[in-house]
């Protein structure tokens, strides 16, 4: 591993990072909330301060190249020094006083999870609630994609192993030849996806301000909230309905969105991710409406339907928004929901959780495998959209759900500590794990994580962090081999 590239990448992330603060020390300003404005500005010259001679000082040689072990080691730094620079507003201004729970919703902002350990969001300023949403949009799409769409890259081939490094999942690949053209197209969608919602929300009468803190953990698939009562303030039908859709939206994958402007329609129609998906939230619409009506929870189609949709929309694609306490839902609907924590959004998107896309891959799997004993003999291969996988990707979702489950369980082990019921313990580390935001019990939707212990925090905190990144880049950081410059 090159560790001046490294650093030098870092800095730059944070240098990033700190020029993004001025935009809620604007909103600050503009709301005269002008001990929040000392605040950011404080701390983004600080951290400018303490970059700028670093990205000078570690200026990499035209001979240096970054590879991926690079890539994985920025990624994993990454993302803990935006969060830890991220937790500091929260932390010098005082509106979150304590240090760990400061860094547990920096955290879980940047990771686009959603969990908090608020009571009254309320009581934040309005530039530091602006702050709390717009590290969902941040985070939602990558921090490092956003860093090489936005920052100059020294090296052609740096672009590539950062987005590599970020989106380890099994369908990663470039939209264009060039990393840096990748990086912009996803962005520019990004962008447009995020003013076309704006503009339906002020259509429907939220206001401006609400429309884009929304929209910014909608796109983000986040879900933290600038309203008490979230979502289910503003009592709309129409801004449910609107969340929803985009909330579903920025849970496909960016790629879809490529071939749609590209006029690559049978791409489209090929890809079996997509009718997973979609498939898989019509199926639980329709099964909880049929099971919360049936226990008169919702005296009509209509309510049945809004709510089940919202609810569904939001836990597939890892939003984490509620417009219903779900915790009091029959079993039957909570254990749905339970399973689309699991399940995802798809690669390639916004969205969290296993991904819809390694689920296909491990029912292939198991079918072929099957296949194969009933018909020794016979030449069977895993396929997605009429191509075949080769064994690397096929072993790779398979080593990944090893790890996948073995995280889980030693994080539910340490959660148990905690001494809470089984299922808030359960859902508490499949909420974080899967970059969701509620779960059920005493971290449901009318509750939060203020009350856990801080070890329960930072352990939350590493799962948000191995859930977002897939575990690979975080675990290979602790591989002495990644430390050596030279393998032999």
């Amino acid at each position: 591993m090159n560790k001046k590239i490294v650093l030098h990448s870092l800095a730059q992330i944070a240098l990033l990072e700190a020029v993004l603060m001025l935009l809620p020390a604007s909103v600050s300003l503009y709301y005269k909330e002008y001990q929040t404005v000392k605040v950011f500005l404080l701390v983004a010259a600080c951290v400018a301060a303490l970059q700028i001679p670093i990205i000078l000082l570690t200026k990499v040689k035209d001979n240096e190249n970054m590879n991926f072990r690079d890539g994985v080691a920025i990624a994993a730094g990454g993302w803990i020094v935006i969060s830890l620079f991220g937790a500091l507003p929260f932390y010098i201004s005082g509106e979150i006083p304590d240090f760990t729970n400061a860094f547990f919703e920096s955290i879980s902002g940047f990771t686009t999870t959603g969990s908090s350990i608020l009571n009254d969001v309320e009581a934040l300023t309005k530039g530091m609630q602006f702050w709390r949403c717009f590290t969902h949009w941040v985070g939602g799409m990558g921090v490092l994609v956003l860093t090489v769409a936005i920052l100059p890259s020294d090296k052609k081939s740096s672009s590539l192993q950062l987005m590599r490094a970020e989106c380890p999942g099994p369908t990663v690949e470039k939209l264009v030849p060039k990393g840096k053209s990748s990086a912009l197209i996803l962005y520019v969608i990004y962008t447009v996806l995020s003013l076309t919602m704006v503009a339906f929300l002020v259509f429907g009468g939220m206001p401006l301000y609400d429309s884009v803190c929304t929209t910014f953990a909608t796109a983000g698939t986040g879900g933290f909230g600038i309203k008490n009562a979230g979502i289910g303030f503003y009592n709309s039908a129409y801004l449910e309905g609107v969340v929803t859709v985009f909330m579903i939206m920025f849970g496909l994958n960016f790629n879809i969105y490529y071939f749609i402007v590209m006029k690559r329609f049978s791409a489209i129609y090929k890809n079996s991710e997509l009718k997973m998906y979609l498939t898989t939230i019509m199926v639980s619409i329709g099964l909880i409406c049929a099971n919360t009506m049936a226990y008169g929870v919702y005296n009509s189609f209509s309510k049945a339907f809004r709510y089940s949709s919202f609810q569904v929309g939001s836990i597939m694609t890892s939003t984490g928004f509620a417009t219903a306490d779900f915790d009091s839902w029959p079993e039957f609907s909570k254990t749905i929901l339970v399973l689309l924590m699991f399940i995802g959004a798809c690669a390639g998107s916004t969205g969290g959780g296993f991904k819809v896309s390694r689920v296909l891959i491990l029912v292939r799997t198991a079918k072929r495998n099957l296949r194969k004993l009933l018909h020794p003999k016979s030449v069977n291969v895993v396929k997605s959209d009429d191509k075949s996988l080769n064994i690397e990707t096929v072993h790779g979702v398979s080593c990944y759900l090893i790890i996948y489950i073995m995280i889980f369980f030693i994080s539910l082990l340490i959660i148990s500590l905690n001494n809470m019921d089984f299922t808030s313990s359960f859902t508490s580390v499949t909420t974080c794990f899967n970059n969701i935001g509620p779960g059920l019990g005493k971290v449901g939707p009318t509750c939060n994580f203020y009350e856990l212990s801080n070890l329960s925090k930072y352990t939350l905190s590493l799962d948000m962090l191995l859930g977002r990144l897939e575990c690979i880049p975080v675990l290979m950081m602790l591989a002495p081999s990644m430390w050596i410059k030279k393998l032999y």
